[in-house]
């Protein structure tokens, strides 16, 4: 019978590779010690299979992809360096038996082979989410065979779930594995950082390295969906599959060190296994349950687009009108948007302009429906997704006629037009801080030329988040 002899938290800055840093690496040496010290452990421990886990592989909304193809290799051309190659062996038979594994989990999978590559048009070969962590393990072992993996965008529950088919699998197995959840921490610590500075950055490293510490899998389960998207985290998916693995032991979390000199988190952290135990899976489904039982929202309007999209979504019918809703919302007739997204990415957004219903709550109502299901930028939004959404309701003021020096995109949304042709940019959105990128969007939305003559309206919002 095949074990897991070991798990792994490592992360993947391309920088604190020598041939890339060139001395900048320097400046992460508690990383890079860290993770040479993990690597002397594998050698030490001699697993036939490495099971990585990263987020910069081919990334599916519905499915797990996991490389099934002889060979993978891939070097650091992207960062400048093409002469530090990596070339591994796949475990076949291993990556299969995950496969049927995670189906009897009910978890989605596509494997990657060069028939998908060429379908799904990805690039082939090995990501720096990999490469980096195999990069240190191979200065030190090499006689391992490779198991590829890259998360989707399922559900918490279905990525531990998928780990728990990762170590169903392995103990079928007649040989011994290791498995290594590839993963930087928030990207929002410094304001020279590659995503600017976010209070909620360094809140989420120290909440998460506590947890992870504490091995309190529960808490991980259901922390803040706001900190999570806020910090711009890329490893806490990788880490659920991790945790799967875990479903059935009671183990020790050992931290290792942790650093941010570039504004990203880099934490290291090695997991040994103590004693089996009851699967905590249930009690996981518990506290997600219980959690967001909580987290009722206590503003009327973002409650009732969420309400309005679960119900829908639960019974294939609108809600009706629940009792908590205010009078002004049953009263006042006004446009409204819905923009609904998951760990900081927009999910689905639809609204109108002008009311075209009786109220703002039937508008909400029927708006936040066309949000989640209808928005053809968007693939419908599923019942395991909803737990993972957050919601912003924007109502619309009366549109009045504006020149372009009239515009300010942080106060006022604009509306153009040209016939028959319009287009709406609501105000206040990331990355739009001038009227020239306002305009710019609102007329590419509208299929309108700047050359063209346009009409300009602005219009306020009353934003509730």
């Amino acid at each position: 019978m095949g074990k897991i002899l070991s798990y792994y938290i490592m992360p993947h800055p391309p920088i604190i590779i020598p041939e890339i840093g060139r001395g900048e690496d320097e400046k992460i040496k508690k990383t890079k010690n860290s993770l040479n010290e993990i690597a002397m452990e594998i050698k030490d421990l001699k697993p036939k299979t490495i099971i990585i886990i990263t987020p910069h592989g081919p990334i599916f909304r519905d499915a797990i992809a996991i490389t099934n193809m002889p060979t993978i290799r891939g070097n650091f051309a992207k960062f400048g360096v093409q002469d530090v190659e990596l070339n591994f062996d796949i475990d076949t038979f291993l990556t299969q038996s995950i496969l049927e594994y995670a189906n009897n989990f009910n978890v989605s999978t596509v494997l990657i082979d060069d028939k998908a590559i060429k379908r799904y048009k990805i690039e082939k070969g090995l990501d720096h989410g990999s490469m980096v962590p195999l990069y240190f393990v191979t200065k030190h072992y090499n006689d391992f065979k490779l198991v590829h993996i890259t998360y989707g965008m399922l559900s918490k529950i279905n990525l531990y779930k998928f780990g728990m088919a990762i170590e169903e699998a392995v103990r079928n197995m007649d040989y011994d594995a290791v498995v290594i959840a590839s993963g930087d921490l928030s990207h929002k610590l410094t304001d020279d950082g590659p995503y600017g500075y976010n209070k909620y950055g360094p809140e989420f490293d120290n909440k998460i390295i506590k947890l992870i510490e504490n091995m309190d899998i529960e808490g991980i389960f259901t922390m803040d969906n706001k900190l999570i998207s806020e910090a711009g985290e890329c490893g806490l998916r990788s880490f659920y599959i991790l945790f799967g693995c875990l479903d059935k032991l009671k183990a020790k979390a050992t931290f290792l060190s942790y650093e941010c000199p570039f504004g990203v988190g880099y934490s290291v952290f090695e997991i040994h296994r103590i004693k089996e135990m009851e699967s905590r899976l249930p009690k996981i489904e518990e506290a997600i349950k219980a959690n967001k039982n909580t987290m009722v929202y206590s503003d009327a309007y973002l409650r009732l687009a969420k309400e309005s999209l679960e119900y829908y979504i639960k019974n294939g019918r609108y809600i009706n009108i629940p009792d908590y809703v205010p009078n002004e919302m049953l009263l006042k007739k006004n446009g409204v948007f819905v923009s609904i997204k998951k760990n900081g990415q927009l999910r689905g957004c639809i609204g109108t302009i002008f009311p075209v219903t009786e109220n703002v709550a039937i508008e909400i109502i029927r708006n936040a429906v066309e949000a989640g299901i209808n928005d053809p930028r968007f693939y419908p939004i599923t019942e395991e997704e909803l737990d993972e959404l957050q919601y912003s309701v924007d109502v619309l003021m009366a549109p009045e006629k504006a020149t372009k020096d009239m515009l300010n995109p942080k106060k006022y949304g604009v509306i153009v037009r040209k016939g028959f042709r319009t287009g709406l940019l609501l105000p206040d959105l990331d990355g739009v801080d001038t009227v020239d990128k306002q305009l710019e969007i609102a007329l590419s939305k509208a299929n309108i030329s700047p050359m063209e003559d346009y009409t300009i309206e602005r219009f306020e919002v009353i934003r509730h988040r």
